[in-house]
């Protein structure tokens, strides 16, 4: 992933650490920035010529010499505003190339790394010309140099030399550039926290519309469904009473499975089992309905029943399966709905034999629901094709979707 977000701007409050006070308001823009580097490189240079000033009165103080005093400062000055910007005037740069996350990390590293060995030299190369250039002041003031010092013991020299490493260490990785390096990482963990609380927050935003969609279109369809049922029933009560009586029994049946199940918290805890009985009520209902001419089964495993399965979905096929290939074909006909794993995924088929593919039956409103339903509740892991069944007549309509991610 690329960092994209512009390095000039102010961070977001979700991201932002600290940075109200005005000395430390540079931390108010990301880490490596050029904006973070300026604010940075002020605040510590103003501190370092506080510093140094006071260290080149003490020079000047000892060798008698203002001129060597003030040319003091001003190579301390140089030499530890390049310590303390070198690292991270590198890593700016780096950062500012705008390159892959995981390449920014490492190149990061490097440049403060790198910050830190430049730095060293130019300690080791100032200190070496200041030394040269306060040794006759000292001398003519008689104070020892330092080869004129006795050498210590092999144990005081030890500790002496592993006190000299921590303070580098301390030195050049901290006041060179350490904690700035922490502290982009620290920014980059919180940019990465923030953008998928993002990502969740559309994903879910996304889950709503659908549900909404869905919610409308069950307002369309479900009233729909029912009027034309309760004609039927019209219908046959003078034409054929018990077949009418019976209609009423399998739609009562159908409402006590569906109704609570399509209004029960959106659907968010729905399952396979339920959704396959919803459809078997319904195929119940029609079978009644449309006078014994359609046979249908509802096949499963036991196991398979309680795995989160999308709502509404089935039904939809199931309702396509009879308007557009059973109801519209003379005859008897069939409808099959079967759920079975395939590897990791769950696979749920609608097949009929019925009219078979027909012009603009692919773009729908309710394939085209089923299809925002499965890309907002699972992205790519889940698909939805639809058909011509390769033996016969009729249609296959499949479900893909993973297990275990909810529904």
């Amino acid at each position: 992933m690329m960092s994209t977000y512009p390095l000039q701007q102010k961070l977001p409050a979700e991201v932002l650490v600290g940075g109200n006070a005005i000395w430390s308001r540079y931390r108010q823009y990301p880490v490596f920035g050029l904006r973070w580097w300026t604010g940075r490189s002020l605040l510590f240079c103003s501190v370092i010529a506080v510093v140094v000033v006071f260290i080149g009165l003490g020079t000047g103080v000892a060798v008698r010499d203002l001129g060597i005093a003030l040319e003091v400062v001003v190579i301390e000055f140089v030499a530890f505003s390049l310590m303390a910007t070198l690292g991270p005037a590198l890593a700016t740069a780096v950062r500012h190339l705008r390159w892959p996350e995981s390449r920014e990390r490492r190149a990061v590293v490097v440049a403060v790394l790198a910050g830190m060995v430049l730095s060293f030299f130019v300690d080791r190369l100032a200190s070496s010309y200041i030394e040269q250039l306060i040794r006759p002041g000292m001398l003519a003031a008689g104070l020892p140099m330092p080869e004129q010092v006795v050498p210590p013991q092999p144990l005081l020299k030890a500790i002496g030399v592993a006190i000299n490493v921590a303070a580098l260490v301390l030195i050049y990785g901290l006041f060179g550039g350490g904690l700035a390096l922490r502290a982009y990482f620290s920014e980059r963990r919180r940019w990465d926290d923030h953008h998928h609380a993002r990502e969740l927050h559309a994903l879910e935003g996304r889950v709503h519309d659908a549900d909404l969609r869905l919610g409308v279109l069950q307002a369309q369809v479900e009233p729909h469904f029912l009027f034309n049922t309760l004609a039927s029933v019209r219908a046959l009560v003078r034409q054929d009473p018990p077949q009418a009586e019976a209609t009423l029994d399998a739609l009562v049946d159908f409402l006590r499975a569906t109704i609570p199940k399509l209004r029960d918290d959106r659907g968010l805890h729905a399952t396979l089992g339920q959704q396959l009985d919803i459809c078997a009520s319904y195929l119940a209902l029609m079978q009644v309905r449309m006078g014994g001419r359609l046979a249908y089964a509802v096949t499963a495993d036991d196991a398979l029943r309680p795995l989160p399965f999308p709502p509404s979905l089935l039904i939809t096929l199931v309702e396509n399966a009879i308007k557009h290939g059973i109801e519209p074909r003379p005859g008897a006909g069939r409808v099959d709905v079967i759920a079975e794993l395939d590897g990791d995924r769950l696979r749920v088929r609608v097949i009929d034999d019925g009219a078979g593919l027909q012009p603009g039956l692919s773009t729908g409103m309710g394939l085209a629901n089923v299809r925002e339903q499965l890309a907002a509740r699972h992205g790519g892991q889940a698909s939805f094709v639809l058909s011509a069944r390769t033996e016969g007549r009729g249609i296959c309509a499949e479900i893909l979707v993973p297990i275990g991610s909810p529904a």
